[in-house]
């Protein structure tokens, strides 16, 4: 039997560096550019009801740990193929390639800003998502060894800029504004879904658990010791912003890192985040193609998506559903371009999406506790069921006060609104005529654990009950 070789440190890690990236700047500028350090409160408030989420889907996992298929199987399993496919279609490919071209965009504004000259910043964008789409295709893991370098050196240079802004040892000039803009509980409240995006995507550290030891304990544990150390780098950044730029500038950037590193180290620092933030969108980007790829592939075959997204070239590789997913966050670049507004209502729109996929994870939770209390699981979420209601209210008012602005609140519920009501259309068509199931009935728990094999599928087929 091999030994597990993972333990508490390596969760944590894996943890931390899946969720932080450069959009999470943005989102840091504009909470910390609207309410001063009083968005420190707003961060906390967002970072509890992740960690409600995080045992969630810990007990999930416990629930049905051989499924590589995360939320998606144990949605199939509680709630039916219906939610299934618009979390998975909305909550993962929607999501994930709206933020992997915010975070082109952002690149690609920052590389345009160091170098100058007349080159539009999106052509950046474009020749960095041909090479890494090329190099997929041909089977090339662009980066792989060097992912967890990459995190490390961008949390570490947060973690060292923040720190020399909050003492003020920077070579920059220190200005002089108040700490706090608003304090009142409604201004601080409304501000949590923009810090909501700071800690998103923790929970990708669960796939992992097969090599982890005593995952039972390390595995949540590890995830909100990330959670909270993720709090901690962004909480030192707010209090180095509040030394070294105005609130206001810090609000309208589309590249907050540059104008901090900037103030407080000059062109070095600006150089340097640019650097580092370049490497980290990169190395995003790559595995948002490769993973989303494999994903669509894994969907083709369960038949929730069309039969192209299954196919493989010479490389073995997902070839289709690679040229989808790069095609979709060059798109998401491009509207986002340059525009800080852009950027962070993408940022807002790609939060309600997560979201919904989030309060799916806490619904399951519930199904599972009432349809199946005695099965093993060897972790609960504490206190019955508290913990779900409690992160199903708190995201759901997230969701109704997803911008404190009434106009732009309104523009991202009528996009969201409407991209699941068009998701929805096509899966309850899709359900009937091609998977050839009742759209709202559950899928037996066992039989969701079969479709881990191949075999699975090649029944269905054969007996002519897939197409």
């Amino acid at each position: 039997m091999e030994e597990k070789k993972l333990g508490l440190g390596n969760v944590v890690s894996i943890s931390v560096g899946l969720v932080v990236a450069t959009s999470c700047l943005v989102s840091l500028g504009e909470g910390a550019g609207t309410l001063g350090v009083t968005f420190i409160l707003a961060m906390v408030i967002a970072m509890l009801l992740n960690m409600t989420t995080i045992a969630s889907l810990s007990e999930l996992n416990a629930l049905m740990p051989n499924t590589t298929g995360g939320l998606a199987q144990y949605t199939l399993a509680a709630l039916g193929p219906f939610p299934t496919l618009i979390s998975m279609v909305g909550g993962y490919i929607i999501c994930n390639t709206l933020s992997c071209g915010v975070e082109a965009s952002i690149f690609s504004f920052s590389l345009a800003d160091i170098i100058g000259g007349n080159i539009p910043s999106i052509v950046y964008t474009l020749i960095m998502t041909v090479i890494i789409l090329i190099a997929n295709l041909r089977g090339v893991d662009m980066f792989a060894k060097i992912q967890d370098v990459v995190a490390f050196l961008l949390v570490g240079s947060l973690v060292v800029m923040g720190f020399i802004g909050m003492i003020g040892m920077g070579t920059g000039v220190k200005i002089d504004q108040p700490a706090v803009l608003e304090a009142d509980f409604g201004s601080v409240a409304s501000m949590t879904a923009v810090a909501f995006w700071l800690f998103i995507g923790a929970e990708y550290a669960i796939p992992v658990s097969k090599e982890v030891k005593n995952a039972k304990r390390n595995v949540p544990l590890g995830m909100m010791i990330g959670l909270f150390l993720i709090f901690i780098m962004q909480s030192i950044m707010v209090l180095g912003f509040h030394n070294y730029v105005e609130w206001g500038e810090l609000a309208d950037s589309a590249a907050p890192h540059l104008l901090y590193g900037y103030a407080v180290l000059g062109n070095a620092g600006k150089i340097w985040m640019m650097l580092v933030g370049a490497l980290a969108v990169i190395s995003t980007q790559n595995s948002t193609v490769n993973s989303l790829a494999v994903i669509c592939q894994g969907m083709a075959k369960m038949n929730m998506l069309p039969k192209i997204f299954a196919k493989t070239n010479k490389h073995k590789v997902p070839w289709f559903g690679q040229v989808f997913v790069s095609v979709s966050i060059f798109i998401f670049a491009y509207v986002s371009d340059s525009s800080a507004d852009m950027i962070s209502f993408l940022i807002l729109a790609g939060s309600v999406f997560w979201m919904v996929s989030y309060i799916l994870a806490h619904v399951d939770v519930i199904v599972f506790r009432k349809r199946l209390p005695r099965a093993p699981r060897n972790f609960k979420v504490p206190c019955g069921l508290l913990f779900p209601i409690i992160g199903i209210v708190g995201t759901i008012y997230m969701i109704l006060n997803i911008s404190t602005d009434p106009q732009e609140r309104l523009m991202l519920w009528l996009l969201t609104g409407c991209s699941f009501l068009i998701l929805g259309i096509y899966s309850a068509i899709w359900i009937k005529v091609k998977m050839k199931m009742k759209v709202f009935k559950s899928v037996p728990l066992e039989k969701v654990m079969a479709m881990e094999n191949d075999l699975y599928y090649e029944i269905r087929r054969k007996r002519g009950l897939w197409k």
